[in-house]
């Protein structure tokens, strides 16, 4: 689980700094919301991680592992994309957000039980 998400965290990292490229060759900082959760959530986040899981593997192999991988990598997409149309004037597009954010959340809480029931000396 551990390789599988850093490799994932990697293609966050791509997209973060895609579109910050755009921005600047644009000077269109519109979406520097999205830029700035896509590196958070989707780079740093998971990159850090993988290398735990990676570090203990147990972490890594758990239902709760599993579970933080999907409701993180669904949630996350479901939110950046409501996210980029909100910022590109479709209002009623933020129960979308809410719900990514929600599975991220979900997922978050997976992780943080994780990590305490599963990495040990």
């Amino acid at each position: 689980m551990g390789i599988r998400l850093i490799k994932i965290a990697v293609v966050y990292f791509v997209i973060g700094v895609l579109l910050g490229m755009y921005m600047s060759i644009s000077h269109n900082y519109d979406y520097a919301s999205v830029h700035a959760h896509v590196n958070l959530l989707g780079w740093a986040s998971l990159a850090l991680a993988g290398v735990i899981y990676h570090l203990f593997p147990a972490a890594g192999k758990s239902t709760f592992g599993k579970v933080h991988f999907w409701l993180h990598n669904i949630g996350l997409p479901i939110m950046m994309i409501g996210l980029f149309l909100l910022m590109s004037g479709v209002e009623p597009v933020e129960p979308v957000i809410a719900v990514g954010g929600i599975l991220v959340t979900l997922g978050v809480l997976a992780f943080l039980y994780n990590v305490f029931t599963q990495v040990k000396k």
